[in-house]
């Protein structure tokens, strides 16, 4: 379970959020630009502080501010996938993927047969060679998924994940975030614009608007 009961001074106004994701759920974010969505991703990733409140995954408390905690960034755990995928074009889709698992130090055997798992799992094995520049935005956005899930996050998410994809390929990631986030059974948090994303991955849909919730329901209710 993942918890976000939060607020931060922004310039324009003040966001003050409170949310839960269950296991194995994946709750989308919507609301106009500059709603607060990706903030409330910056701040649970830690890239940004909040000014009171508290965020945890159901293994790790993330901050807390009477308690004065505030765990740094690479001990949260979270796999964060951007809308560019942000891989890294200079070096291979195998070396992207395995990354992570580099940076948290993971033995050899093990980093090899975590990469070698999930980059069979997304269908990019074929491509462990080939310098992540060279290949398409769907292959990109598979290849950053990987890197995210190699690591075994309490959370995993997206921001505005399909929006640079053609259809088949919108249709592709949709389906491998939503297989990844029911077998690993971890929460998700995925920022969008396009209704059509929320109906065909979300469990439940949090609408925003100048740092509120302004509706939360479930699929049922919204579609």
């Amino acid at each position: 379970m993942f918890k976000f009961s939060a607020s931060k001074q922004l310039r324009d106004f003040s966001l003050d959020i409170s949310l839960q994701v269950a296991d194995g759920e994946i709750m989308v974010l919507m609301g106009g630009n500059g709603a607060g969505k990706t903030t409330i991703l910056r701040l649970t990733a830690g890239l940004l502080t909040p000014d009171t409140g508290m965020i945890e995954t159901g293994k790790k408390i993330l901050y807390h501010h009477q308690s004065k905690i505030n765990c740094p960034v690479q001990d949260r755990n979270i796999g964060y996938v951007f809308q560019n995928a942000a891989v890294f074009p200079h070096m291979s889709v195998y070396d992207n993927v395995a990354f992570g698992l580099r940076a948290r130090r993971v033995d050899s055997l093990e980093l090899a047969d975590r990469t070698d798992e999930w980059m069979d799992r997304l269908a990019i094995s074929d491509l462990a060679a080939v310098r992540a520049g060279h290949i398409s935005g769907g292959q990109k956005q598979r290849v950053a998924l990987a890197r995210a899930m190699a690591t075994k996050p309490d959370l995993l998410m997206l921001d505005e994940p399909f929006t640079a994809l053609d259809r088949n390929n919108q249709i592709a990631v949709r389906e491998w975030i939503c297989l990844c986030v029911r077998e690993q059974k971890i929460p998700c948090l995925l920022v969008t614009h396009n209704p059509a994303d929320a109906e065909a991955v979300g469990d439940s849909v949090c609408l925003i608007d100048r740092g509120r919730v302004i509706e939360d329901d479930n699929m049922r209710m919204l579609f």
